[in-house]
Order: C-alpha cells, then structure tokens, then sequence
C-alpha cells in the first residue's frame, strides 16, 4: 500500500461521439460556518490586512500623507522616504524581496499566504461573511436560492449586494486614496467636485472588488492567479500543506458513537463531509492534494471538531508534509530552503544598505551651447545649467563651489536654498583670466555641500572650454 499523499486523476470520462468540453460552467459553492484555531488565525491575520489597508492611508508625515504615490510630481512618499523617479530601482529591490519573501515561506508552509493573507482570500471571506448575514447559512443559502422570488428573498439579496458594493466602494475610495490625498479626495467626490478619472478609478475599483470577491471567488484562485501554477514546482516533500491522512481515515463510513467502529473495519473518518461544506474552492481534501486547495485549513477545523465529538484524536486533517505521512522524518533544514533564506537575507542587506546609503540631493550640470565668451573683464566665461533636487522632507540650503583649474572664478550665489522635494534650476557662470588656462578643453568639477551637514556632498563633472592656445 502507497503511503505517499494520494493524487487521483479528477479527468471526466469522454463519451464516445462527443467533444469533451474543457470548460466547465461555475457551479455555485455554498460554505458552512465553522469555528476553530485557524480560523481565528485567519481573522487576525485578515484584521492586520485591514488596518494596514484602511488606516495607513489616513496617516499623515511631513506634512502631506504618509503613503501617497503623487504621480503628477513623480514623487512617492512613504512615511519619511521620498522614492524618486531615479531611485525606481529601489522599489524593484522592494518587489524583489517580496517575490523571494514568497518563494521562501512557500517552500516552507505551501500556501498560507493564500490561505491568510492575500487579498482576494481575505476579501472573499468578507463577502461570504456577508452572505451568512443576510441570507442565512449554507442550507438556508441553498434553500433560498432554490425558492422562487418573493419579497422576502429580494429583500434578503438586495441587502447582500448592498453591502457588497459598500465594502467594494469603500476598497476603491481607499485604494484610489493612494495616488490622490484621500482628505481632498472624498470631500470632492461627494460634492461632485472630483475629477472624472477619480470618479472612473473608484468605480472601476468597485466593481471589481465586487465581482471578484462577491462572483468569481474561487474562480481567481483556479484560473487568473499565476501563483496557483507555479507553485507546484515549489513544493517537496518537507513542505508544509493541508492533507488528509488515509491510514487513519479509511475506510469511512457513517457510524454510532459508541459503536466499535474498528471491528466493522472502518476508519477515523465518518464521512460526514464537513471538510467539503466549509472549502472556499469546493474541494474534497481527501481526494489528495490539488491545485485548487489555498490552504486556509478551514476543512481542519471543520474535521476537528468532528473528531471532537466523536471523541477521535484530531489531526485526520492537518497541516503535514508527504514524509511525515510516510512515516519518515521532515527536514526543516534542505538546500532550496537554506539557498531562498540566503537569497532573501542577502536581498534585504542590500536593500536596507541602498536606502541608507542613497544621497538625498539629486545635482546635475549642463553646458550653455555657446562654448565660450570673453565679459567686461576680458575674462574666459563659461554658462551652466544647474538642477538641484532636494530629495528629503525637509529644506536645505547647498553650498555651491567649484574647482579643477588655477584662478577659477563661480560668478553666482554660493547658498542655495532648495525646499522640501523641490528641484531648484539656476544659470551660473565660471571665469578665467585667457593666460591662465591650460588648453582649451578643461575637467571641472561642481560641489554641492549641505550647509547643515557638510558629510553631505555631491560632485558633477563638466567642462570648462576657452579659445584655441597656439
């Protein structure tokens, strides 16, 4: 007898004379009510979702909101750092270490992310939340659906979809409030003031908040979500997932409490199917691991308290790896592992030491198109463009100078003072007396020091040009 986790090939049958069909029309999942520890796991690790998503935005630093991705001004704000079109590498490091992040807890624990925290679970559960409310649970839900129109049924469905849509309205103001100060944002929407692209952002956001988690549910999971693809490749056999145990479980057949229920030849499972009424994506676990499964471990709840009842040791279904199963011993410590934690230890080193180290003052320099020109002086004088950005929160004032020749002169204000985010665009001119210059093409450099912080220096390279020394 194979002890490895059992994988049944689910394939229909194809009739003889016909096509089979590859698509296969939704079939409505009806979810029971259940209680238990991961549940409740669930709920917190959904309730942190919320408030970072809901309460963040409200935040205010600086001055201006705490996260705001102000796209006019190509400047992303997130809390004290200003991301600037030049630091987009930054937020590529970010993704970056959220993908290997991923990988690493995948191989771990198999699908918990999915399970707890993203997103479209989270959401989804939200929306059937609202469904118990105002329809009642599964078999009320089955029961109704299956009852002709009548008051009472429109009344019950009007009011599901009503808050469908707040939560879905509430999810697009929210995310729209991102990219446009949410304070400014909803006293102009609802005075009618807003802009159209706010008004089409945050229906769209809507609407698909509502059709995702309200209609497609687990149809997100299974067909558009890549993650649920790949993820196979990911797994071995040390990884954590939710599993059914067949040595314990079979054979399953309904039974008495008290019966002995071994001298029938049965096993622990009773075959109540509870672990199917309470699946988000409409599985049965015991048919073995499957694509579909987000491990949210709600059919080891659901099996839990069963046992419970029955006075069975829990665990039927559990979060287990295929060499547990076996009966071998699961390594926490194997080479994919250590190389996706090494990966990500060294990806975070070198983010968090890339946004330390980052300057804070963008400074650039061009040169005038006219190449030269003698002043009043009877002075060699050059004519730059400088730009100055002021990176930080704060405003600062650059002390400018210049060097690289003998008797170089900066003809300009040495002080610039440049405001919080603001870029700063100022003409300045160099002078040298003609017998002092050593060719006619020269390197120099321009210096910009913080006034308050003279650690804090930026170079830019140009060139000083004068007339051709025979």
């Amino acid at each position: 007898m194979s002890k490895q986790i059992p994988v049944h090939d689910v394939t229909p049958p194809a009739d003889k004379g016909k096509d089979l069909d590859l698509y296969a029309s939704r079939e409505k999942i009806y979810t029971r009510a259940f209680t238990g520890v991961f549940r409740r796991l669930r709920m917190v690790a959904g309730g942190v979702l919320f408030l970072l998503y809901f309460g963040t935005v409200w935040l205010n630093w600086g001055g201006h909101q705490a996260v705001w991705w102000n796209l006019p001004e190509r400047k992303f704000y997130i809390f004290g750092t200003t991301i600037w079109p030049q630091d987009f590498i930054l937020l590529s490091g970010i993704l970056i270490v959220a993908a290997f992040g991923l990988f690493f807890i995948t191989v771990f624990a198999g699908r918990v992310w999915c399970g707890y925290t993203c997103p479209q679970s989270v959401w989804t559960w939200i929306f059937m939340w609202c469904e118990k409310v105002t329809e009642g649970d599964r078999n009320q839900r089955m029961k109704l659906d299956r009852s002709p129109m009548t008051a009472n049924k429109l009344l019950r469905k009007t009011a599901k979809h009503s808050l469908w849509l707040v939560i879905g309205f509430v999810t697009g103001l929210t995310f729209v409030g991102y990219f446009s100060p949410i304070r400014e944002l909803m006293g102009e929407l609802f005075t009618g003031q807003a802009s159209g692209w706010a008004y089409f952002w945050v229906g769209f956001f809507t609407l698909a908040t509502y059709g995702n988690a309200g209609w497609l549910r687990e149809q997100v999971c299974v067909y558009m979500c890549p993650y649920a693809r790949f993820q196979s490749v990911m797994f071995d056999k040390d990884t954590l997932i939710v599993s059914y145990d067949p040595r314990r479980g079979e054979t399953r057949g309904p039974r008495k409490k008290d019966v002995d229920y071994r001298a029938k030849g049965l096993g622990d499972c009773i075959d109540c199917t509870m672990c199917v009424q309470v699946c988000p994506t409409g599985i049965d676990i015991r048919d073995g691991l499957q694509v579909e499964c987000i491990g949210c471990a709600a059919c080891i709840d659901a099996c839990d308290n069963i046992m419970d009842k029955m006075n069975y040791p829990r665990g039927l279904i559990s979060y287990t790896t295929e060499h547990n199963l076996s009966g071998q011993k699961t390594h926490l410590a194997r080479p994919r592992l250590i190389g996706y934690a090494a990966v990500l230890l060294l990806m975070i080193g070198l983010l968090t030491s890339a946004f330390v180290t980052r300057s804070l003052v963008g400074f650039d320099v061009s040169k005038d198109r006219v190449l030269y020109r003698e002043n009043a002086d009877g002075r060699i004088e050059n004519v730059y463009s400088l730009k100055v950005m002021n990176k930080d929160q704060r405003d600062h004032v650059y002390v400018l100078d210049a060097a690289g020749l003998p008797g170089l002169q900066l003809e300009a204000e040495r002080e610039i003072r440049v405001g919080a985010g603001d870029i700063v665009s100022l003409p300045v001119r160099l002078s040298m007396a003609p017998e002092q210059l050593p060719s006619s093409t020269n390197d120099i450099t321009f210096t910009l020091k913080d006034a308050d912080d003279r650690a804090t220096e930026v170079n830019a390279r140009s060139r000083f040009i004068g007339p051709q020394i025979r």
